[in-house]
């Protein structure tokens, strides 16, 4: 069944997608050729709220504004590791109330997150890495916001990360989360954008953005590990700047299985 971006999210344009014989290659190759409205469409067409924006940064509120003007109804959750700079904070009720949409805050849980504190204090990542600390603030709130859903949308780009996201694809199969079927599937409808063309967009259909990025601010996420960048630099040189530049990911996007207990 092929089902066209302006026809509603029904139970059954779901079903058909998730039962077609298709491979998500071969939708990938499909989608590919769209632009990114016209993936985020095809995303919501058929999973609407049960595809979920992740939100953080500006590529995220670009997804956001394309939803919007859609038409189509979806959801939006963002993750609060409890470390962010008080201007996200602020930048994330903005987007709230610009686009008049419920955002679904995931915090850490808060037994773990006071346990591993008290044994390694607030700023271990800068002694032993920054994986532990993402673990707990970062990717087991995501697990709980994508264990409820089908699908969800990322604002990734290949030239983000050339290292890690070099070979993105538009739409996969998430190897290292579970939905609540027996896939979830993912898309990333900024992949072959660069962050010009984000910028470009921003600026021509007046969305809100971090005031951080006027402080030279490129790649945004918690206070203590990250920093603005010389023009000069990639914008992913700004996080976790003590770490080698293959390690800049934060387990939200993997390629392997991971243990959902």
């Amino acid at each position: 069944m092929r089902l066209s971006p302006d026809q509603p999210s029904t139970p059954q344009a779901r079903e058909d997608f998730q039962a077609n014989t298709r491979s998500v290659q071969t939708y990938n190759q499909e989608l590919s050729t769209l632009s990114p409205v016209a993936i985020v469409e095809w995303a919501l067409a058929r999973f609407g709220r049960d595809c979920a924006i992740a939100f953080s940064g500006a590529e995220d509120v670009v997804l956001i504004d394309m939803a919007a003007q859609s038409g189509k109804e979806f959801s939006v959750f963002c993750l609060d590791t409890g470390r962010l700079h008080p201007e996200t904070l602020e930048f994330v009720e903005r987007v709230r109330s610009h686009y008049q949409v419920p955002i679904e805050v995931m915090s850490p849980e808060r037994r773990a997150l006071e346990e591993f504190v008290h044994q390694k204090g607030l700023f271990s990542f800068y002694e032993d890495g920054h994986n532990e600390c993402c673990s707990l603030r970062k990717v087991e709130p995501l697990r709980r916001a994508l264990s409820t859903r089908d699908a969800w949308i990322t604002g990734q780009r290949r030239d983000q990360s050339p290292d890690t996201r070099g070979t993105l694809d538009t739409l996969e199969l998430d190897a290292g989360f579970h939905g609540r079927g027996e896939a979830l599937y993912k898309f990333n409808p900024l992949a072959k954008w660069t962050s010009d063309q984000v910028w470009h967009y921003i600026r021509e259909h007046s969305v809100p953005c971090n005031p951080l990025h006027d402080h030279g601010f490129r790649s945004i996420g918690c206070a203590p590990c990250t920093r603005p960048v010389q023009p000069d630099q990639h914008e992913r040189e700004g996080r976790w700047w003590w770490e080698a530049s293959a390690k800049k990911e934060c387990g939200l996007h993997i390629t392997e299985q991971v243990d959902s207990n």
